[in-house]
């Protein structure tokens, strides 16, 4: 059994989501519920939980400033947030579990089911490299990207990624110091991520690439970047427009 806390400035969805947890998460026990910043560092330090359930956005402040109060604590989080917040991408990023409200309870239970399977030095790293996602973003910098492997994270600086081939349901990572990190997630899902950055375009079905690391493009066969490792990636015809523009934009 793993103690948890949850950390919600709404009463109803405190509530609401102490409820599901007890209906759902039979190996989840929640010892404490708090509204605010001072109120949940305080429970935080008195039942030191394995598990947080911390709402983004607080009336007092956010559940970033509580992370930041407990550097001698390491539980896992699972963020809850009602809307789209911006450090959904930094979260993303980093790895971290979240969940928007209104909350399903297949994802509450997914969620749970992954955080409780991460070793406490995994949940200190995650943490460590969103904070400093949650920098770089609001700073217009390079995040990380978190890579979850069988028995490790890695952390990608975006800057070193020079492309990401699909694999099936996996996806291999081809970086600048020259090596090739596979993962298992599929290639839409970091797709969807890294849209926004304009550095990535998903250019074929098989392929992100990042921009900054392509050397010349050829135009024979339809066209194909070359990139800093001397692969070509084929230029689809639906992206090449889109392509085109974005090389001619990005040193603007």
């Amino acid at each position: 059994m793993q103690n948890a806390i949850i950390v919600e400035d709404e009463p109803r969805s405190r509530e609401l989501l102490y409820d599901l947890i007890k209906a759902h998460c039979p190996e989840i026990e929640v010892v404490a519920l708090a509204g605010t910043v001072q109120e949940a560092a305080t429970l935080i330090r008195q039942h030191k939980p394995q598990l947080l359930f911390l709402d983004i956005e607080l009336q007092t402040g956010t559940g970033f400033e509580i992370l930041q109060q407990l550097d001698d604590l390491s539980p896992a989080v699972i963020f809850t947030t009602a809307y789209d917040h911006y450090a959904i991408r930094a979260i993303k990023f980093s790895a971290a579990d979240y969940l928007l409200k209104p909350i399903d309870i297949d994802e509450l239970k997914e969620a749970v089911r992954k955080v409780l399977g991460r070793s406490a030095e995994s949940h200190q790293l995650m943490l460590a490299a969103l904070i400093q996602n949650l920098n770089e973003l609001q700073h217009r910098g390079q995040p990380t990207l978190t890579l979850s492997l069988a028995n490790e994270l890695e952390f990608v600086p975006l800057k070193d990624i020079i492309r990401i081939e699909a694999a099936g349901a996996y996806s291999t990572f081809y970086l600048t110091d020259g090596r090739h990190v596979m993962v298992s997630k599929n290639l839409k899902e970091y797709e969807l991520l890294l849209t926004g950055h304009h550095q990535f375009m998903r250019i074929h079905n098989s392929h992100i690439i990042n921009l900054n690391q392509i050397k010349r493009m050829l135009k024979t066969d339809g066209g194909y970047a070359v990139m800093s490792d001397d692969f070509p990636v084929m230029i689809s015809p639906k992206k090449k427009e889109t392509f085109i523009r974005l090389m001619n934009n990005r040193n603007l």
